[in-house]
């Protein structure tokens, strides 16, 4: 017979915290109720929807996936790793044709994709406003990114034996005074992080300082998957912390966020039908006060104890030297190179990071610098390249 704990006990246990009637719960409704004015933000890991409190109507703002121009360069920065993810088929194949097949169909979607990649398409149709003015380059940027991925494919396709990883990183991903690959592939990727986040960060910082919000009293909750499974868990891996903080220009308290990977996401159909907009706040306050609730406890019962401070954020500076690090590098120029590639690679090795790592806090940072104009932004590997004229001295 299995084991089974004592009726008596499973009452007592549940009592505390352990169901809707518990002790826990009731502390978190009180709670809920003294505050039910106070704001709350909640983040997804593509939405951001304020609850403003006493019961209006949400506010919706979506960044990432669903948002202008995301998937377009999205689709661009991935031109290195597919590339990449080709060549280790080739290594795990051997004489296998799965990568070869591959190689030939991902060079005819490149293909397509160059065919349609206009200066109209990205001002009058994708019409990015951070990126007014920009789009001929970024046409130019893409075009070239285009067309040296499929040289390099070809190439693959013709000398097998030559589709090395060392190969790709001396004459496509970091090639020196290069001809053929005169702007490096991992500069591309760079400037494609940061553009894609130039939009990102401003909107949202835009979008939430327009809200008038209470920073003081501001309640966050970081709800539900970012980005990987194992991404976004911890406040230096989530770059909307930052944006948050960085919007609130001194007023918020990081004690006020907390990441919630385990809690639902966040349904945006539910946000949009007013029916149910009680039932969906009511769901989120009791998480966040819930949390609350007990963090509060510490400081009563332990008073006299050291307290918890949230570990302070020291920048790691890298140099070329560096063999290795324990925490994402940070950069000392908005040119810093090394230091912008070197993310490159912390964001894609270190699982508790989001993509958006490589670029977001570079792009944050002088957004708040500049009273968020993005046209005030440098962009590495982007501001000081003419893409059009690369075009021009690579085609002879």
């Amino acid at each position: 017979m299995s084991y089974q704990p004592h009726p008596s006990f499973q009452k007592l246990f549940a009592a505390y915290t352990a169901d809707a009637a518990s002790l826990g719960m009731q502390l978190t409704q009180l709670m809920d109720r003294r505050a039910a004015g106070d704001p709350l933000l909640v983040c997804t890991g593509s939405d951001m929807v304020l609850f403003a409190g006493s019961g209006r109507a949400p506010l919706v703002e979506s960044f990432r996936r669903t948002t202008r121009g995301f998937i377009e360069l999205g689709a661009i920065s991935h031109l290195p790793l597919a590339v990449a993810w080709l060549a280790r088929m080739r290594e795990l194949g051997g004489e296998d044709s799965l990568w070869r097949a591959a190689a030939a169909a991902y060079i005819q979607t490149i293909r397509r994709t160059q065919e349609i990649n206009t200066v109209a398409l990205w001002r009058d149709a994708i019409q990015v406003p951070a990126w007014a003015g920009l789009e001929a380059n970024i046409v130019a940027m893409v075009d070239y990114s285009c067309q040296v991925t499929v040289d390099v494919l070809e190439e693959a396709l013709r000398d097998e034996a030559g589709f090395t990883f060392e190969r790709l990183r001396h004459e496509y991903l970091d090639p020196v005074s290069s001809e053929s690959v005169p702007v490096p592939l991992n500069d591309m990727m760079v400037a494609t992080f940061a553009l894609t986040f130039l939009d990102i960060g401003h909107r949202i910082l835009s979008w939430l300082r327009s809200q008038d919000l209470s920073w003081e009293h501001l309640m966050v909750l970081m709800s539900g998957r970012s980005g990987r499974p194992t991404a976004g868990v911890t406040w230096a891996s989530n770059n909307l912390c930052h944006l948050i903080e960085c919007a609130a220009q001194g007023r918020f308290s990081k004690e006020r966020l907390y990441i919630a990977p385990h809690a639902p996401s966040l349904d945006l159909a539910a946000a949009a039908d007013p029916a149910r907009w009680p039932g969906l706040e009511a769901q989120f306050r009791t998480i966040w006060f819930n949390t609350r609730a007990s963090t509060d406890m510490a400081a009563c019962l332990f008073a006299g104890y050291p307290r918890f401070v949230p570990a302070a954020d020291v920048p790691l500076y890298v140099s070329p030297q560096a063999s290795q690090v324990d925490r994402l590098p940070a950069v000392r120029t908005v040119d810093d190179r090394f230091a912008l590639i070197a993310r490159l690679r912390f964001v894609l090795e270190d699982p508790l990071q989001l993509a958006s790592n490589a670029a977001a806090d570079y792009v944050i940072d002088q957004l708040a610098a500049h009273a968020n104009d993005p046209s005030k932004v440098f962009i590495a590997g982007f501001t000081n390249v003419d893409y059009t004229a690369v075009q021009r001295a690579r085609q002879g």
